[in-house]
């Protein structure tokens, strides 16, 4: 999975979601997060965080994992 922020996409692996899940559960700045991702700055971690489903920071990573997994080839009832 993938999120586009501006001209970039953003690969959402197991190592970045624990990064965002640490932000939204803490009081991580924004300035943190992107140097933590190794974006350009607050405001690309900011549209970072705008972009990517709530739903997925808060699921655990190996429920996320099997969510997506299965939900491959199925169109919109897997999604």
């Amino acid at each position: 999975m993938a999120i586009k922020v501006g001209s970039r996409e953003i690969a959402i692996t197991e190592e970045v979601l624990e990064v965002l899940q640490e932000y939204v559960r803490t009081g991580m700045k924004l300035e943190d997060l992107a140097r933590r991702l190794g974006l350009r700055g607050w405001m690309e971690a900011f549209e970072l965080v705008k972009a990517i489903p709530a739903w997925i920071l808060w699921t655990p990573p190996a429920l996320l994992e099997k969510q997506l997994g299965e939900g491959k080839g199925q169109g919109a009832e897997g999604a």
